[in-house]
């Protein structure tokens, strides 16, 4: 078949996964498998060829990840249950002050927390940050809900275990240890200069707390007469309506339980921060070139996120005993299903693009050693993201799209795979969850959380691009 043959039907491939997703509503999974068979049998591999890629594609990908976000998605579910996410923000904001805590709550999501499920960490977090942002003044809404759509976003696809990051890494073969390495390089001053160029625009005229914030002030208790509290308006303990009963009398006289310590926030996340410790050991080892066999197994990232499990579930069934852990990890498999689907399917329509030999024809269109591929590449993600909504989608299918042309490129794998993590962040907008996530949690107007999320976003998948042509200086 001919190249210009194969070029259209892989772009009416992409257009009618897009179609399918966007328009008709159908399951990305099933989209994009459908979109992967449209271009195995349109280009000739044939009905054989095709479904034996298509299992492999997946297949092979689980193998690379699979273990690795199952870990990650329980070790947050432990940690959800035992409070930590809470805990750490109430740290946070003792320790940095109202001035610096949105970045240092953004930089701490982006980095440290990716091991939870995005929808349930925004859950969790979203209400802590509206707190917060009651205490910051006339732009706190702002500043908390961008340092919010910023951290969760970026760290989906900069940071390990991000689900984007994983699938980055799966499709263009690139070792989880380095990912972790460059991603942090790449991720920290992404959130940090993304947040204070924001924060300038929306302290500057850009932010109306009048037409972006939703207006739902609660009712105010009314003052007893006499000018008391309203608490004041009946003795302590007693009802309303009249007296205590004898049994409430009884409840009141005996002894209260004492509630139990809480484990040290540092205990709750030691084993997922020595489990990533243990990864960048072993990159940092390969760098150097020393083999070591104990290194080599404990730095493995199956091992080293499995040691990190085993270690959140002792510290958890000492401290929530073995029910409540039992049932967060139930809990944890759930959400972790649809998450291990999404990025084996995307593994199919890469090794559909592998098969059908795009990745020659692509690579003639690109120059290597120089910077444009990254920009084609982050554009490519771009393009994708903003027609169909999801950072995740958009990074496997960029990843998917570009894999073939890596070896052509002349670049490391890991600057195309960064690439096309920072493009997947551009413009994140109505059809994203997490947009109407943080619309509700923040208590925003559309028109405030297109600039705190849309635009916020897409600043940081601009500003991402820096800290990586700089990589391709070195690399």
């Amino acid at each position: 078949m001919s190249d210009t043959a194969i070029l259209l039907n892989t772009a009416i491939a992409v257009i009618a996964i897009v179609f399918l997703i966007v328009r008709l509503r159908m399951n990305p999974v099933v989209a994009l498998v459908l979109g992967a068979c449209y271009l195995g049998l349109a280009t000739g591999l044939g009905v054989d060829k095709t479904v034996k890629t298509i299992s492999k594609g997946f297949g092979d990908v689980m193998a690379d990840i699979g273990l690795l976000i199952a870990f990650g998605v329980l070790i947050g579910a432990l940690l959800r249950e035992l409070g930590a996410i809470e805990r750490l923000v109430d740290t946070l904001l003792r320790a940095a002050g109202p001035k610096r805590i949105p970045h240092a709550m953004a930089l701490t999501i982006a980095t440290f927390l990716q091991s939870i499920y995005l929808d349930v960490l925004l859950v969790i977090t979203g209400p802590l940050a509206k707190g917060i942002a009651s205490k910051l003044g006339r732009y706190g809404t702002a500043r908390m809900a961008t340092a919010l759509a910023i951290g969760l976003e970026c760290g989906i696809v900069f940071t390990v275990p991000g689900a984007g990051a994983l699938a980055l890494a799966a499709l263009l073969d690139v070792p989880l240890g380095t990912y972790l390495l460059y991603g942090l390089i790449v991720v920290i001053p992404t959130v940090t200069i993304a947040i204070t160029l924001m924060n300038f625009a929306l302290t500057r005229g850009w932010w109306n707390p009048a037409l972006d914030e939703e207006d739902v002030p609660g009712p105010a208790p009314s003052a007893p007469a006499g000018g008391g509290t309203a608490d004041d308006a009946y003795p302590a303990g007693q009802p309303a309506g009249g007296t205590m009963t004898a049994v409430e009398v009884k409840a009141r006289t005996q002894p209260q339980p004492q509630p139990q310590p809480q484990p040290g926030l540092l205990l709750l996340f030691s084993p997922l921060l020595v489990s990533l410790l243990l990864i960048a050991t072993g990159a940092l080892a390969e760098v150097a070139r020393w083999h070591n066999p104990l290194v080599q197994l404990l730095s493995s990232p199956v091992v080293a996120l499995l040691l990190g499990l085993v270690a959140t579930c002792l510290v958890a069934r000492r401290h929530l005993g073995q029910p409540r852990v039992d049932a967060a990890l139930s809990k944890g498999m759930r959400d972790s299903g649809q998450i291990l689907l999404l990025n084996g399917v995307g593994g199919c329509l890469a090794a559909m693009i592998a098969a059908c030999g795009l990745g020659h024809i692509l690579g003639d269109y690109f120059k290597a050693n120089t910077w444009a591929p990254l920009l084609m590449v982050w554009l490519v993600a771009a393009v994708l993201h903003v027609a169909v909504g999801s950072v995740t989608i958009s990074a496997i299918t960029a990843a998917g799209l570009l894999a073939p042309v890596a070896p052509t490129l002349g670049l490391d794998p890991v600057l195309i795979a960064l690439a096309a993590g920072a493009g997947s962040l551009f413009f994140v907008h109505l059809t994203s969850n997490t947009f109407w996530l943080l619309q509700s949690l923040m208590g925003q107007t559309t028109r405030g959380t297109l600039k705190t999320c849309s635009v916020g976003v897409s600043v940081a998948s601009v500003v991402a691009m820096g800290p990586i042509l700089a990589l391709s200086a070195i690399l």
